[in-house]
């Protein structure tokens, strides 16, 4: 495995995840070898992104039309360890890496039942209006609540 820019120490790191989201890989998301589609895994981050973030609280207010903001991925990448197929079972784990004043940096894990990675990524959210598009700050609550589920989680300047 290379070098992951946004992983220090991939023990230390996997440590660090408390939230986790059961996958099981449908025959759909698979290539005629069976090996998992290398653009599934970004499928697997939303999904597991949206139910970490009802587990926060949050979703419930951004699917409110009535209220001014929602989250839109700004980037989004992942790092292939190892080959997934057709029917295993994949916890795909989420955390709050950074957060900044609108942004977040989250980071996800995809692992085998067994523990083994077989894949990681990161990516920025951005809390902006749904009305002027711009970046709207994150309640002091809200960053309480990241750092709740995610203990080692730095705050960018």
């Amino acid at each position: 495995m290379g070098k992951i820019g946004y992983i220090t120490d991939m023990k230390e790191w996997m440590e660090g995840f408390s939230f986790s989201f059961p996958i099981k890989v449908r025959f759909s998301e698979t290539d005629m070898f069976g090996h998992l589609n290398n653009t599934v895994p970004f499928t697997y981050f939303e999904q597991a992104r949206i139910e970490y973030f009802k587990s926060l609280g949050f979703m419930q207010d951004w699917v409110d039309t009535k209220i001014e903001t929602i989250p839109v991925v700004a980037d989004l990448q992942c790092d292939y360890l190892r080959q997934v197929f057709f029917d295993e079972n994949i916890n795909i784990m989420v955390k709050a890496a950074s957060v900044g004043n609108s942004s977040v940096d989250i980071h996800y894990l995809g692992k085998r039942e067994d523990g083994t990675p077989c894949f990681v990524g990161r990516g920025t959210v951005v809390q902006i209006s749904r009305h002027t598009g711009k970046p709207v700050a994150w309640t002091d609550e809200m960053k309480r609540l990241f750092a709740g589920c995610s203990p080692a989680m730095t705050e960018k300047a």
